[in-house]
C-alpha cells in the first residue's frame, strides 16, 4: 500500500509539475509584477500558491462531477482552455517591451488589484491552467468508491497538491533573482521564449482535445 501511495504521488507530481513548468512561468510572473518590490512579489507568489492549491484540490475531488453537472467533456475543457492559454501566450509574445527602470514603489501596489491579479491571470490560466486541471481530473477519473482505495487516493491528491504549490511558491518568490541573474536582455529573451512555450502549450492542449473528440468519430466511421 505504501509503495502504491509513493508511486501515485511521484507520478502525479511529475506529471503536473512538467505541465505547470514553474521556471518558465516565473518569467511571466516577474513580467506581470514588474512594478512590485520584492516583499510584494513574495506576498503575491504566496497568494498564487494558495489559489493553485485550492484549484488542484477542486480538480482532484470535484472536477469530474462539476464537468458532468454542466455537461462539459474533458475534450471541451481542453479545447476552450487551450484557446485561452494560446491567446494569452500570443499577446505576451508580441507585447511591447516594458521599461526596465520602471519605479517599484509601494504607492503603486493596490492589494485588491493584486489579489485579483493573483487569481486571474496568474493562477488561471498561467499556473494551474486547463492542462493542469484536465490532468488532475484525469488522475482521479477512475477513483474507486472502496473506502481504503478512496482514502489512499485522497492522501495522494493532497500530498501532490502540497508539493506542487511549494515548488510554485519557491520559484515565483525568487523570480526577481532569476531575472537579475539573466540581466535585462536575458530576461527579455527568457520572457519571449516563455511566451512562445505558453503559446505552444495552448496549441498542444487544443490538439489533444481535438484528438479526443475526433478519434471516436473516425473509429465509428471506419467500422461502418
Amino acid at each position: 500500500m505504501i509503495d502504491s501511495l509513493i508511486s501515485d504521488i511521484l507520478f502525479g507530481f511529475t506529471g503536473l509539475i512538467s505541465i505547470i513548468n514553474p521556471v518558465s512561468g516565473a518569467f511571466v510572473f516577474f513580467d506581470r509584477t514588474s512594478s512590485f518590490n520584492d516583499g510584494q512579489r513574495r506576498m503575491l507568489a504566496k497568494r498564487v500558491a494558495m489559489n493553485s492549491f485550492c484549484v488542484l484540490l477542486v480538480a482532484f475531488f470535484v472536477g469530474t462531477p462539476i464537468l458532468h453537472f454542466f455537461g462539459i467533456s474533458i475534450e471541451a475543457l481542453r479545447i476552450g482552455g487551450g484557446l485561452a492559454v494560446a491567446v494569452a501566450g500570443w499577446q505576451m509574445l508580441y507585447a511591447p517591451d516594458r521599461q526596465p527602470d520602471a519605479p517599484q514603489t509601494v504607492e503603486q501596489f493596490d492589494p485588491h488589484l493584486a489579489n485579483a491579479k493573483a487569481f486571474f491571470p496568474l493562477t488561471i490560466p498561467f499556473t494551474t491552467g486547463p492542462g493542469t486541471i484536465a490532468t488532475a481530473i484525469a488522475l482521479n477519473a477512475n477513483r474507486t468508491h472502496k473506502l481504503s482505495a478512496f482514502l489512499l487516493s485522497s492522501v495522494a491528491s493532497i500530498v501532490i497538491s502540497v508539493l506542487v504549490v511549494l515548488v510554485v511558491y519557491f520559484v515565483y518568490a525568487r523570480a526577481a533573482r532569476l531575472a537579475q541573474y539573466l540581466g535585462v536582455d536575458g530576461t527579455r529573451v527568457a520572457l519571449r521564449v516563455s511566451s512562445f512555450l505558453l503559446l505552444c502549450i495552448g496549441v498542444q492542449i487544443i490538439l489533444t482535445g481535438l484528438e479526443g473528440f475526433l478519434t471516436p468519430i473516425a473509429t465509428l466511421r471506419a467500422g461502418q
